[in-house]
């Protein structure tokens, strides 16, 4: 997230490779003269400060690196430097004492290269063509992880055995004495092949996985034996995890055999803990092996440049579901016409879909409701305790550019600070986990916020829990942690966690809902209760916010529609430049809303119609939009689901068996053309004998 602090972090970056180039500079100097001295303290600092960068700015050498100045040229070139010192350096025998430390040094670096070649196999003998959790997959001879520093950390384990080789040769141009620097390269030396070796015992049968159309014909009999029939398919980048993981529960519930579809390596880890098979299959040709399967129906919650492959296999019916609803332009792209079906909330999303005409029919737009919102709870009547708890839930700012899109930018501060002046406000902020991903401004100005935030918090007093209860949080913290992670070794690799996240243990989806539950309890039971909070992280979702405030304040997102189902006040922000009645009858999420304007002058006037309900001239809209956006509560929302999944489900199975009876109707006609063309061969054959003999 781009913030003020990139403007230092850019000077300390550049002061790092300025120095770099004073050690290297210095060192030549030092070599050249020689300058034993000087020498010593360039190579030590050199050696010292790639060490410290290769650990702590990696980013900043990998730009050396594209100007081919790697760390195998860096050091190369130091070690370089210090062998000419030697040969420089009076009182040292170039033939029977230099002589042997640099045959030495020439055989550390070929061993390093083989290193870095058993390397490279080893990594690819443990990339399967996909990646699997959730699915007991030892059939596949999983197994542990080489160590890391010398199967994939090249310049870190280059220079630590580098380091004491450096070391004795330093020790010998300031003694004189070359067995400091074969003491040293023996250390180097002996420690890479001992290595080397090690790390080369992963290519032997015992820790070797399978080969790639062993580990492809086993997924087939995976595939062949669990029988998925509605599945989730995802693609997205690291931060958009979030808009597969709000349908997981609602996956699970589902009638059938589910199961999840990922195309990037990285995001099987990112979704959050579920029963559900996972399945990730990176590669096209790979994923066109599901058309064989028995999986009838995919949801898609996100639109990506990966979906349209997917999109080709037409025994497999799709549904496009999206991340949630608002009147924004993205809940209505024209990309939804590639879906055979779009599953919307309620009427409103399907007039939506029609006033922005592009191309989705009515008939393929279902209502199916939002099953996720079940967990909020409705509106329980005004604030009873001493404070009004207002949650700020502004969403990020897009990739259009448009200034109504955020009101962090514009309103943010504004709305902020009105909030915090009023000293029966608690404060609840939740910001967008993208927010400032694309425009600086909205970063900087979401860092402002935080800092007003604990700025207000140093002027107020009051009870806090006692220890017990940041006890009882911790503990639930560790039972969450337990159940939803799988801690792994820092050496672990993709194989490794494949085979320590097998198959779930029986209910711990239930399990895990119920320790949620409970830390989510634990965690507000720790806050104050006059404490504003801002609540940057998945925990705690927002959902529970919503169940602790009193009124939302947010932007025209998906955020004020599921709010909506507990029928509580809200308010919008207006930061496009619309009047208020064109924002009205723009948006259709905000026509039961308070509408507060970039300066934030209607905060006051929120806030008196929340404590006082015959002020709160928005209850009976706000009941009213509820049924316009989410849709009747009567099937729950999870049942009408279900429903459209089992109908999407037979139409599946319906083209299935018309392709399946055209092609039996073929087969025939097919097997008669052979036939005629084999009569026709024969007859052909049969008259040229005659032919040749009238010749």
């Amino acid at each position: 997230m781009p913030s003020a602090g990139i403007a230092p972090r850019r000077v300390v970056q550049l002061t790092a490779l300025l120095a770099m180039l004073v050690f290297f500079t210095t060192q030549l100097v030092g070599a050249v003269l020689p300058n034993v001295p000087l020498l010593i303290a360039a190579s030590a600092c050199g050696l010292a400060l790639d060490l410290f960068l290769q650990h702590q700015q990696p980013g900043l050498l990998s730009l050396l690196s594209k100007v081919r100045f790697d760390v195998t040229v860096r050091q190369l070139f130091r070690d370089m430097l210090i062998m000419v010192g030697l040969l420089r350096i009076e009182g040292i025998n170039p033939l029977h004492e230099q002589a042997p430390l640099t045959v030495g040094l020439l055989l550390f670096y070929v061993v390093h290269f083989a290193c870095q070649a058993v390397a490279i196999l080893v990594r690819r003998s443990r990339q399967l063509p996909f990646v699997t959790r959730n699915i007991d997959a030892s059939a596949l001879r999983l197994s542990d992880a080489p160590p890391r520093l010398f199967a994939r950390q090249h310049g870190r384990r280059l220079l630590r055995l580098a380091a004491p080789i450096t070391a004795g040769l330093l020790i010998t141009a300031a003694t004189k004495d070359a067995l400091w620097g074969g003491i040293g390269l023996a250390v180097g030396l002996l420690t890479a092949i001992g290595g080397t070796i090690h790390l080369g015992t992963w290519l032997l049968p015992r820790k070797r996985v399978v080969s790639e159309a062993k580990a492809l014909e086993w997924l087939d009999t995976w595939l062949a034996e669990y029988r998925p029939t509605v599945g989730m398919y995802f693609s997205g980048g690291n931060s958009s995890a979030y808009q597969a993981n709000m349908w997981l529960s609602t996956l699970a519930a589902l009638d059938g055999n589910p199961i999840i579809l990922l195309r990037e390596r990285f995001m099987v880890q990112k979704i959050e803990a579920t029963d559900v098979p996972i399945l990730c299959l990176p590669k096209v040709a790979h994923l066109m092996r599901i058309e064989h399967s028995t999986l009838k129906v995919l949801l898609h919650p996100a639109n990506s440049g990966k979906t349209s492959q997917v999109l080709r296999i037409p025994s497999i019916k799709h549904a496009f579901t999206n991340h949630g609803e608002s009147d924004k332009l993205s809940s209505c792209n024209p990309y939804a016409k590639a879906y055979d079906e779009v599953w919307v909330a309620g009427p409103a999303a399907r007039e939506r879909y029609q006033l922005a005409d592009i191309g989705v029919e009515d008939k393929d737009v279902v209502e199916v409701g939002r099953p996720q919102l079940a967990p909020i709870r409705p509106y329980a009547g005004v604030p009873t305790g001493e404070f009004t708890t207002v949650l700020y839930a502004p969403t990020w700012e897009g990739w259009d550019g448009n200034p109504g899109n955020t009101s962090v930018v514009l309103a943010g501060e504004n709305i902020v600070r009105e909030l915090l002046a009023d000293p029966e406000v608690r404060l609840l902020y939740k910001p967008h986990p993208m927010t400032g991903s694309v425009d600086p401004r909205a970063g900087r100005a979401n860092d402002r916020i935080q800092a007003m935030i604990a700025e207000a918090n140093t002027q107020r007093t009051g009870a806090r829990p006692g220890p017990e209860a940041a006890a009882e949080l911790a503990k639930r913290t560790d039972e969450l942690n337990c159940l939803t992670s799988t801690a792994f070794r820092p050496s672990a690799d993709e194989i490794e966690r494949m085979r320590l996240q097998g198959a779930p243990e029986d209910n711990r989806a239930a399990t895990v809902a119920a320790a949620t539950a409970a830390w989510e309890s634990a965690y507000w039971a720790s806050l104050p209760a006059w404490e504003h909070q801002v609540i940057a992280g998945p925990r705690p979702a927002i959902f529970t916010c919503f169940n602790q405030a009193d009124v939302l304040i947010s932007d025209v997102s998906s955020v004020v529609s599921d709010y909506l189902t507990s029928e509580k006040p809200y308010a919008v922000a207006n930061t496009s430049g619309l009047s208020e009645t064109e924002f009205r009858a723009g948006f259709p999420t905000v026509r039961a809303a308070a509408i507060l304007t970039p300066d934030a002058k209607g905060v006051a006037g929120l806030l008196e119609a929340v404590r006082n309900p015959e002020k709160d001239t928005h209850a009976a809209a706000r009941a009213e939009l509820k049924v316009h956006l989410l849709g009747p509560s009567d099937p729950p929302s999870l049942v009408r689901f279900n429903q459209a999944t089992q109908d999407l489900c037979t139409k599946a199975d319906e083209r299935r068996a018309r392709m399946a009876t055209r092609l039996s109707d073929e087969i025939p006609s097919q097997r008669e053309a052979r036939d005629a063309a084999e009569e026709m061969e024969l007859e052909s054959g049969s008259s040229e004998p005659e032919e040749t003999a009238t010749v």
